[in-house]
């Protein structure tokens, strides 16, 4: 009996693999609207929708993203739920919390990476800072003063904000505010309410930043953005160690079908080629990658969760 159950549900399981799509596909970005995870996912979706037919993007933000990717890991896996998932969702916020609803290998497939993404130190003009060595002595003149946003405790912009408190001697000196999008961490930098945050180039960062109001000191990327390169890298600012590359793809639940993962992974390749939608991503500080799959994928996220697991455990990131 036993095994007759699982021989139909392996037929099930292919027949609606074969057929697959026949509705919309929901994306979840587990940003607020208007944050950098519009600016990657809304452009894949516009693009794919003609490969894979109908997509429609909702934002579930909160806690780091840990909030939207808890959704789609508890989703059905019949390819209608996926996630933008990112460093910080994958590898960041489950290593650094003990808490986390879900856990990126058991929980999720990789499917495809769309691009790679650095942040930047940003500040509010006002802050008489123009470079990343006065940001830190800065701070360190101004104990408890100066305050930085992110989108959320764990994220890589929360590691790179830990690794620049412990390399420029501030430890003590500035304050992490955490946010539950980048958004809103930008509408408060601009408006004064904080004098620092640490983001994800986009390019309303870069828009910004041209119109003067906010500063960027640097981007944590080794070479200069060739869609803003009037911003030095880290390296350049003497801070070599800083340097953190950023990535965004997408994510199905784990028992999702072979078929379904590779059929999304063959579209995303082709929408990938597409030069109008490279263009897109480079514009805003972004590359994309026409050269992923789900393998490949899948090793890279492993690969981080094994290279900074140490890391976050020594500067005392992990928590509770």
């Amino acid at each position: 009996m036993a095994a007759s159950v699982a021989a139909l549900a392996a037929w099930h399981g292919c027949a609606c693999a074969n057929d697959y799509p026949s509705r919309p596909i929901r994306l979840v970005i587990p940003y607020a609207a208007g944050a950098a995870g519009d600016q990657i996912g809304r452009p894949w979706a516009d693009r794919a929708a003609s490969l894979l037919g109908p997509i429609y993007v909702e934002n579930l933000g909160g806690a780091g993203g840990a909030v939207g990717s808890a959704v789609v890991a508890q989703s059905a896996p019949d390819g209608y739920s996926l996630l933008l998932g990112n460093g910080s969702t994958q590898v960041m916020i489950p290593l650094s919390s003990a808490r986390t609803a879900y856990d990126p290998i058991r929980d999720f497939r990789a499917i495809y990476r769309l691009i790679t993404s650095t942040l930047a130190f940003v500040v509010n003009p006002s802050l008489p800072v123009r470079d990343m060595q006065e940001l830190a002595a800065y701070v360190k003149n101004n104990p408890g003063k100066v305050s930085y946003g992110t989108p959320g405790v764990g994220t890589g912009n929360h590691l790179v904000g830990e690794m620049f408190r412990r390399q420029s001697g501030t430890e003590a000196d500035i304050v992490h505010i955490p946010y539950r999008g980048i958004a809103a961490a930008t509408n408060d930098l601009v408006s004064g309410e904080i004098p620092a945050m640490i983001a994800v180039v986009s390019s309303n960062l870069v828009q910004l930043h041209r119109a003067g109001k906010l500063h960027m000191l640097a981007v944590t990327s080794r070479n200069r953005l060739s869609g803003a390169p009037e911003i030095p890298t880290v390296i350049e600012a003497g801070m070599p160690d800083l340097s953190y590359a950023g990535w965004f793809g997408l994510f199905a639940p784990k028992a999702t079908p072979d078929e379904i993962v590779n059929r999304i992974s063959a579209a995303t390749r082709s929408a990938m080629a597409d030069p109008s939608l490279q263009e897109t991503y480079r514009s805003q500080g972004m590359e994309p990658d026409a050269d992923s799959s789900p393998d490949k994928f899948q090793r890279l996220v492993e690969d981080e969760l094994r290279r900074l697991a140490p890391i976050i455990k020594s500067i005392g990131l992990k928590r509770d």
